[in-house]
């Protein structure tokens, strides 16, 4: 979510091994491994994203550019496409509960990785639900 291109998420992912290893020697044990890794990787991905906002955008030609939509689902497709939409005029730290929430994590690890409390975890995921739900259809019916 945070890359654009194959490049990109090829860069992203050294950069977050970089600082892995980086900040291994400052890892206290006080939380599960997973939960460590998961944050500082968050972080890399959020402080690459925000020095490239300030960046002049430039778009990239790749091959899913000049793809030809081949598949008889289309509709499926477009909702995908709208949700996608949606999801990128999220902010960051929406951005990264939306990803910690579609793979599976608890509240509670969502809490520990995002610095927050378990509560306001849920809240955060109400009311980006709501925002995403309104955005698609304001997007849908923009459209049609």
């Amino acid at each position: 979510m945070y890359c654009q291109n194959v490049a990109d998420r090829e860069d992203l992912h050294q950069d977050m091994v970089l600082q892995l290893w980086r900040a291994y020697p400052s890892f206290k044990g006080e939380s599960k491994v997973s939960t460590w890794i998961y944050r500082i990787a968050l972080n890399t991905a959020i402080m690459r994203l925000r020095k490239e906002s300030k960046k002049e955008k430039s778009l990239s030609l790749t091959e899913e550019a000049f793809r030809i939509q081949t598949e008889t689902d289309s509709d499926q497709e477009d909702k995908l496409q709208l949700l996608a939409q949606a999801i990128e005029q999220l902010s960051e730290i929406e951005k990264a509960i939306m990803i910690l929430y579609v793979e599976a994590h608890s509240y509670k690890e969502m809490a520990e990785i995002m610095g927050i409390s378990e509560s306001n975890v849920g809240i955060k995921l109400n009311r980006i639900k709501a925002k995403l739900k309104s955005r698609v259809n304001t997007l849908t019916h923009g459209t049609r």
